[in-house]
């Protein structure tokens, strides 16, 4: 397994920009067999994105799960971007990281890492904000994402910031004039109902929040408009709060309900 720290410059951020990286190790057979050289050249990985919540950073879920583990063990590669507290959005009064993150990023992933491009071989999860930015991700480019995954996420995301009950996150910043979210790119209900009507086929989603989380009824709230307008969510609950108890557990829940090979994929 390989662990990676990259630096690169950001067009769409003008500065430079963080990832992490995890790289899975080939299988033992292929390791110790005299082909294992050659093959090496001839393998690529199915890709997670995983994503940071707010105040969060690339290094958070090294930090404070065993991803490593569970990447190694799925066979996936993992990839960790900082996104500062963007909510993953062209921020109306700072950066343009969903730019970044969905035109830059995976364009430096493929070029520079042994992975997959194809829809079936790309997943992306996050926690909390990066829940949001997740669904968000995966709803805008259907087309790219095989599945995505929500832990704990601000999913019902007009109602958080129409409430602003931390006015300290200032997100006029982030979505501009906040009685205009609702209905708009960043509603991420607004989303599935335009994927819908257009008949367009949406990403796997796997929704996931703690019993005793602050963001509960945000989540429980999204599941029942998500029924409602018939968006299939495959939805969990358990006893936790929003912490890393909570996500480490339910991250190896979400590699195991993807659709994985678990398995290096060979050209």
């Amino acid at each position: 397994m390989a662990l990676m720290k990259c630096t690169f410059l950001s067009k769409s951020l003008k500065t430079m920009v963080k990832i992490n990286v995890i790289i899975p190790s080939l299988n033992f057979e292929d390791v110790m067999s005299n082909r294992s050289k050659e093959s090496r050249g001839n393998v690529k990985f199915q890709t997670l994105y995983l994503l940071h919540g707010y105040t969060g950073d690339e290094s958070d879920w090294q930090r404070f799960t065993g991803i490593e583990r569970y990447a190694e063990n799925n066979k996936i590669a993992v990839i960790m971007p900082a996104a500062g507290n963007s909510f993953y959005t062209d921020m109306v009064h700072g950066g343009d990281y969903f730019t970044y993150l969905t035109e830059e990023l995976p364009a430096f992933v493929q070029a520079m890492f042994p992975v997959s491009a194809k829809k079936e071989d790309t997943f992306i999860a996050g926690l909390s904000m990066g829940g949001y930015g997740a669904f968000k991700i995966a709803m805008r480019y259907p087309e790219r994402y095989h599945a995505a995954a929500s832990l704990s996420g601000v999913v019902e995301i007009s109602e958080a910031v129409l409430k602003e009950e931390r006015k300290d996150m200032k997100l006029e910043n982030v979505f501009g004039d906040l009685n205009k979210v609702r209905g708009s790119k960043h509603d991420l209900l607004h989303l599935a109902e335009q994927l819908i009507k257009d008949g367009k086929s949406i990403p796997k989603l796997y929704q996931a929040c703690g019993t005793e989380d602050f963001l509960y009824r945000n989540n429980i709230k999204f599941k029942k408009q998500a029924e409602q307008i018939g968006l299939g969510i495959h939805y969990v609950e358990g006893p936790g709060i929003h912490d890393w108890n909570f996500w480490d557990e339910y991250i190896r829940k979400v590699l195991e309900w993807m659709p994985l090979l678990r398995e290096p994929i060979k050209k």
